[in-house]
């Protein structure tokens, strides 16, 4: 037995496309990294250490391969850390009651936050320890 043919109906806020989505996008990532900035006392942490860390790796005598991995892993920070944000922003929109799942979903992105320090600190050593 089939299913009857169902419309699948997409966001009202899809649509555009070429350039104009381009530039939506953009601006979207754009006004989001302003949010976090703003918003997120742990994103702007990361936003001073990725000031001092990224001309550092810059300047490291390693390789290219070597600054590549020292610059993403602090950019690889940076973005669980955009994610994070956005999870528990999402959960409290939600709502704000405290609930088992909503400590469990806010409690997995931090333990990703967690990890992802724990990435850049053994990538950081490895690279200048060799």
């Amino acid at each position: 037995m089939t299913q009857p043919h169902r419309e699948h109906h997409e966001s009202p806020f899809k649509g555009k496309t070429g350039l104009t989505r381009l530039f939506n996008a953009l601006r979207y990532s754009l006004d989001g990294l302003r949010a976090a900035f703003k918003h997120e006392d742990a994103f702007r942490q990361e936003c001073i250490l990725a000031a001092i860390l990224i001309p550092l790796a810059l300047f490291m005598p390693v390789s290219g391969a070597g600054k590549a991995l020292l610059i993403g892993s602090v950019l690889f920070l940076m973005i669980v850390e955009l994610i994070n944000s956005a999870i528990e922003a999402t959960v409290d929109r939600v709502s704000l009651e405290r609930h088992l799942l909503a400590k469990r979903a806010k409690d997995i992105g931090s333990a990703a936050v967690l990890l992802a320090l724990v990435n850049l600190a053994c990538v950081w050593g490895l690279v200048l320890l060799g």
